[in-house]
């Protein structure tokens, strides 16, 4: 996961990988996916590669990625 410096306000814009994130335009949060809740940067575990998106819950993650 990279930190970006810089103002960390709004949403910010990931580059979501394997093992981490990069952050692409600066801010503090990014929006689930599934439910639309706002994620804080330091909050965030769950994402997927494939969609570039992120999930707020595990659970949330499953349901998305399920077949």
């Amino acid at each position: 996961m990279n930190k970006n410096s810089g103002p960390a306000n709004g949403e910010a814009k990931l580059q979501y990988g394997p093992s981490g994130f990069r952050v692409l335009r600066a801010g503090n949060h990014v929006f689930c996916a599934m439910s639309g809740v706002p994620i804080p940067l330091d909050e965030l575990r769950y994402w997927s590669v494939e969609h570039q998106e992120a999930y707020a819950s595990a659970q949330l993650a499953t349901e998305r990625l399920a077949p």
